[in-house]
């Protein structure tokens, strides 16, 4: 199933879920940390690739024991390497990326047992999450010790560059377990579908003019460095697939403030 259709039968299913039992609603303040992965023309066929480190942070609405709205932001760094690829044409085409990842989110969580600190009796419960958000991207290549903002060098010849501020999908599992009154130990796997191909810096074709940096005695050419100068203008760089994915592996903890006033749907 789509992204977008996964989408809609989660924000159905949820809705749906909040009219059958109304309970306290609460708010929730947590943190968690982990890494952080990529999916796209630099890695194709991983979609476990753990390349950085994540941290974020959330305040959360209960609305019961079901379900919640959760206000996220989380930060995270991914990367990858032509060069460290099983794939010989990457290893000869020889790209390389690195990037922060600054997403804001909005997310509905629907748990899927009766849990304990919504008014229910269940102390474990895996749940479902799944929202909007923006992501804020900087890719960048180092090269003899200048950083470099790839956004901003047109390496495919971008009259107008791109983006490196989007509209980003949310969506994962996780399962959370409170240990203690209103203690929660949570873990989670989040993948992200942004509405942009260049988290990677890489999606259409070789430019007419490469970009080139450094110096005359130790020049890169940042748009094509492939071992062999395979970048003939015009021919694909990257994949065919129009957009990059991004994902999120995190554990954490959280802490549930108990109110007295009831909602009713």
């Amino acid at each position: 199933m789509a992204p977008s259709k996964l989408f809609l039968t989660f924000i159905v299913v949820a809705l749906s879920t909040a009219c059958l039992r109304a309970q306290e609603a609460t708010w929730e303040l947590g943190l968690a940390g982990g890494g952080a992965g990529y999916m796209g023309d630099l890695n194709q066929n991983n979609p476990l690739t753990i390349s950085g480190i994540s941290a974020g942070l959330y305040a959360k609405r209960n609305f019961n024991q079901y379900l919640g709205l959760r206000f996220n932001y989380t930060h995270g760094r991914i990367g990858a390497k032509d060069s460290e690829s099983g794939n010989a044409q990457f290893r000869e085409r020889n790209l390389a990326f690195k990037t922060s990842l600054n997403e804001f989110s909005a997310l509905l969580d629907l748990n899927l047992f009766d849990f304990k600190l919504g008014g229910g009796n269940r102390y474990l419960t895996p749940y479902l999450f799944a929202g909007a958000g923006l992501v804020i991207f900087k890719p960048t290549f180092t090269w003899d010790g200048e950083t470099y903002r790839l956004d901003r060098m047109a390496t495919e010849g971008q009259e107008t560059g791109y983006k490196n501020a989007v509209l980003t999908i949310p969506y994962g599992v996780g399962i959370r377990y409170n240990y203690k009154d209103t203690w929660c130990v949570f873990s989670e796997i989040g993948y992200r579908t942004p509405m942009t191909d260049y988290l990677d810096d890489v999606s259409g074709k070789y430019p007419e003019v490469p970009v080139i940096v450094g110096n005359q005695q130790n020049p890169y050419n940042l748009s094509d460095p492939s071992l062999n100068k395979i970048g003939a203008a015009g021919t694909q760089r990257g994949d065919f697939r129009k957009r990059d994915t991004y994902l999120f592996v995190s554990v954490g903890i959280s802490f549930t403030f108990v109110t007295s006033k009831c909602y009713s749907f």
